[in-house]
């Protein structure tokens, strides 16, 4: 037959070949590599009566013998050079929703890499994600999010709430802790108020991806009872998810190495009855300020402003634009 052809069993007279014979021929293997897989060359043995059973065959040594890192260490592969990653990003909540900025440049080390990408990326309607980190690494997981979202949704006809999503990605990453991984995601989103009728199927379909208290079983002296009150739920949210697991929830968080001079411009103008003007102000100047003393961060600044209809994207500023507006201010004050 053709297979018997191919593999030169045509001329070999007799049966085939018992157990018996079969392990003297494994033994007389040589193994030259774990990873070449029978691309040696054919070879024949006596106790097979010339068969050339290398043909395709993988190598068989013990698997527990293989070359593979334990499980507790990772492989880490050297860079060509040392990169430094330099970026700002900031979020908080207001009385009118949730403001998501950040600047536009992508820094490696003392290279501009581009100045104009996207660190703010839309996950669905409700929820978008501010990036900081690895550029490759921020993409890869902001990704694999919006994959097991859409998932979720698709499996239990709804749509995952924002602490949820925290809690699962937060998941996703805690084995990463301790490698060359670099992701910082700071989820800013609006959850819809949930329902006492929504209430039951959410603790029985994702009770281990609900991170939040308001959909999880109390027990107090003996009695269980299920809570379920919209309010904790619903609302503008704002967490922090790193590569090591870690979830900080809180109304103002600002990541990156500009950070400390936005935290600065937050801290001393951010009120909750401020306008949707007046944020969108106060974001776009903190990222200014940041650029301003950063090197790392710089060019443009994106703003999305994010309320229980959805988010909406403002169109993208040049900072020059914001350093005009500043001089304009201390001539005023002069």
């Amino acid at each position: 037959m053709a297979l018997e052809d191919i593999c030169s069993f045509k001329d070999t007279p007799g049966k085939w070949f018992s157990a018996s014979s079969l392990e003297g021929t494994f033994s007389s293997f040589r193994t030259t590599d774990y990873n070449s897989f029978g691309l040696r060359r054919r070879e024949k043995c006596e106790t097979t009566r010339g068969a050339p059973l290398h043909f395709f065959i993988p190598n068989t040594a013990p698997f527990n013998h293989r070359p593979f890192p334990p499980a507790n260490q990772s492989v880490k592969v050297r860079r060509p050079f040392p990169l430094s990653h330099g970026t700002t990003t900031l979020g908080f909540i207001f009385q009118g929703g949730v403001i998501a900025a950040a600047d536009t440049r992508a820094s490696a080390g003392g290279l501009v890499a581009c100045p104009a990408v996207h660190k703010i990326t839309p996950i669905h309607s409700h929820l978008v994600v501010t990036s900081s980190g690895s550029g490759a690494d921020c993409m890869l997981w902001e990704r694999i999010l919006t994959r097991e979202i859409r998932l979720y949704q698709l499996r239990y006809r709804r749509r995952l709430s924002i602490l949820g999503t925290a809690k699962l990605l937060s998941f996703m990453l805690h084995p990463f802790k301790g490698t060359d991984v670099c992701v910082a995601l700071t989820l800013c989103g609006w959850d819809k108020e949930a329902g006492n009728a929504d209430c039951e199927n959410r603790s029985q379909a994702s009770s281990f991806l609900t991170g939040d208290s308001s959909s999880s079983a109390v027990s107090t002296q003996g009695v269980t009872a299920m809570t379920c009150s919209a309010s904790p739920i619903g609302g503008p949210k704002l967490i922090y998810v790193c590569s090591d697991g870690a979830r900080l929830q809180g109304d103002v968080i600002s990541v990156g190495s500009g950070s400390p001079y936005a935290y600065g411009i937050l801290d001393s103008g951010l009120k909750w009855s401020l306008s949707k003007e007046e944020s969108i102000s106060l974001a776009r100047q903190a990222v200014f300020r940041a650029t301003h003393r950063d090197a790392y961060s710089g060019n443009n600044v994106d703003l999305f402003h994010i309320t229980a209809q959805g988010w909406k994207q403002r169109q993208r500023e040049d900072l020059k634009e914001e350093y005009y507006r500043d001089l304009e201010r201390r001539d005023r004050k002069q």
